[in-house]
């Protein structure tokens, strides 16, 4: 029987090995877009922790990697869904993490101008927020 340990919580270990390319699971460039203007004005609210965002993004990867591995070696069906649980619990907690990060950032800052802009940044956290709960 193939075991998968997943960690979601301790962004302290580095991720994949030198040279990985960031993408996500099905393959798309995370940074496609890294060097665009953001299109709100600004920085990201998670450019100061990109570095650990990416490492994080790449272990998500690996145990994805390690789903497709178990099914490729017949590992039981139940195991295998203990670990979809585990990639989707690393997923829900990143998205937590980078919510947080744009409430405290883009939201905060819309705070200080307030108006339409405050209300328009409100709107994208709750539609945000809804996407997450439907999952």
């Amino acid at each position: 029987m193939t075991t998968i340990q997943t960690r979601t919580e301790d962004t302290s270990t580095p991720g994949a090995a030198a040279g990985t390319p960031d993408t996500a699971a099905g393959g798309d460039d995370v940074t496609a877009e890294a060097g665009a203007a953001h299109p709100h004005g600004g920085p990201h609210g998670y450019s100061a922790q990109k570095n650990e965002h990416l490492k994080r993004l790449r272990r998500i990867e690996g145990q994805i990697r390690g789903l497709q591995r178990m099914v490729d070696e017949d590992v039981y069906c139940i195991d295998i869904l203990t670990q979809v649980s585990a990639g989707t619990k690393a997923l829900q907690s990143f998205a937590l993490s980078l919510l947080e990060e744009h409430l405290r950032h883009c939201v905060a800052a819309a705070a200080e101008q307030g108006g339409a802009e405050l209300d328009g940044k409100v709107a994208e956290a709750t539609a945000a927020i809804s996407r997450l709960l439907r999952t």
